[in-house]
């Protein structure tokens, strides 16, 4: 039986909070992960994307604040710039329920350092969140202190390394103190990661939170063929064949982005672009107006896929499948969060076809589809196209020669025939086989009789 939010002993407070969230029970990494850090316990915690990571590091958090010591006592950092505002605005959400407020301040890059300095020397936060660059900077400064903090949380440690940023994280974990409560939480944990952790974590606990399918069953999980269509238009009719309450396109570069974006603006769309060109104030202006419902479309990159967090999206098209197929899990899990349903959409040319296979061989299961009519309707699947495919190429010449003359003959029992020969055929080969395994054994002997009664005349 689930556990409640009553029963994992928060702050009191903090309910009026969780209700104001509409949480009704704990998900599966939070009902793991809040006792332990309430425990003071060093924690890694694996779990997938929308599975509620950001509430299980700071519901306990907030728990153990002390709003009477103005210093810094707990530090988070996260890859990207979106993700430190997201993380923020949770935190003020919660701290809006506080008897009496914290003080939380967000650092990230492409902001106002020395406005910051400015405020650092008047006050500490109590709470610290932001990216790795800007807080190691600003600590570096001598502006913010953080060598009495007690926790440290490095939220999305995978896309932390993939992204470069270990190195300035493993900077700043240098200054805290030797009682340090680390929580870490990714989806993986690749193996570039795993010397940072041995040298921070001592017998940390690993909570790896399984999940019965890679991707959410709420999600419908299609994939479509590009062969013969223009992809543009492809992208277009699927967009406004239906009414989305929000819908992610992912391209693979900046520049398929910006095609994409111009494209769906001509024919009349209102659509958002981001990716990680746009200046720093024009990409929070688009996410502001996102949030605000001033777009129903957006195309991204995937800095998208893994910085931002958006509520209602209940659809994502992926323009192509991501050249790290890691981040195809993360595209998805875009839509389908909470109780609530979504459709994915997968676009593959002839030549991804080994992509889509590594997908399934990733546990990722399709649906597949095609665009009929202005419907989109389920159709064969690839992989018995491709089996037909290697068993017709597997006929002997001249059987292929009979096929399409019995065919061209098209006289009652036709199939018949040609399945009788094809058993006759593989019959043959049997025999064929066996008589060279036959053959080659009989000389393997006679060449050991040869050597035998060499060895006798020597001696």
């Amino acid at each position: 039986m689930p556990k409640q939010f009553a029963e994992l002993n928060l702050a009191p407070w903090l309910m009026a909070a969780i209700n104001d969230l509409k949480f009704h029970q704990p998900t599966p990494v939070q009902e793991r992960v809040i006792p332990l850090v309430l425990q003071k316990k060093s924690v890694v915690g694996q779990s997938q994307t929308g599975s509620g990571k950001t509430h299980a590091f700071l519901l306990p958090i907030f728990t153990q604040l002390d709003p009477a010591n103005q210093q810094v006592q707990a530090v988070i950092t996260t890859p990207s710039r979106e993700l430190a505002y997201q993380i923020y605005a949770a935190a003020k959400q919660l701290n809006r329920f506080a008897p009496t407020p914290l003080t939380i301040h967000n650092y990230v890059g492409g902001t106002d350092k020395a406005h910051q300095i400015e405020q650092l020397e008047r006050k500490q936060p109590q709470l610290v969140i932001g990216t790795p660059g800007r807080i190691l900077d600003l600590i570096n400064s001598q502006a913010l202190d953080i060598h009495l903090a007690t926790q440290f949380v490095i939220d999305e440690a995978d896309m932390t390394l993939d992204m470069g940023f270990l190195e300035p994280v493993d900077q700043i974990a240098a200054h805290f103190p030797g009682d340090l409560q680390m929580m870490v939480f990714s989806a993986t944990i690749p193996q570039g990661l795993r010397p940072f952790l041995k040298k921070y974590l001592e017998n940390p606990v690993v909570e790896e939170i399984p999940t019965e399918t890679v991707i959410n069953p709420n999600v419908e999980n299609w994939l479509l063929s590009t062969k013969g269509r223009d992809k543009n238009d492809l992208v277009y009719r699927l967009l406004t064949m239906g009414d989305p309450f929000l819908a992610l396109v992912f391209a693979n570069t900046r520049e398929r982005a910006e095609a994409l974006h111009a494209y769906l603006m001509e024919r009349g769309l209102k659509v958002a672009l981001i990716h990680g060109g746009l200046e720093p104030r024009e990409r929070k202006k688009t996410m502001r107006q996102v949030r605000n419902m001033d777009f129903q479309f957006i195309v991204a990159t995937d800095l998208a896929a893994r910085g931002i967090d958006l509520d209602g999206v209940s659809l994502v098209i992926n323009d192509d499948i991501p050249s790290d197929l890691e981040y195809f899990v993360h595209r998805v899990g875009r839509t389908g969060r909470g109780n609530l349903t979504g459709t994915a959409i997968t676009l593959y040319a002839p030549a991804e076809d080994e992509l889509v296979a590594k997908l399934e061989e990733r546990g990722i299961k399709f649906t597949p589809k095609t665009l009929q009519n202005g419907r989109v309707v389920t159709t064969y699947d690839r992989n018995r196209r491709q089996s037909y495919k290697r068993r017709k190429a597997a006929l002997d010449p001249t059987l292929k020669g009979y096929v399409k003359k019995t065919k061209k003959k098209v006289k009652p029992g036709y199939k018949k025939k040609i399945k009788s020969k094809i058993k006759e055929d593989e019959r043959q080969k049997a025999k064929q086989e066996m008589r060279h395994k036959q053959r080659k054994a009989k000389r393997a002997r006679q060449k050991q009789h040869r050597l035998e009664r060499a060895r006798q005349k020597q001696s």
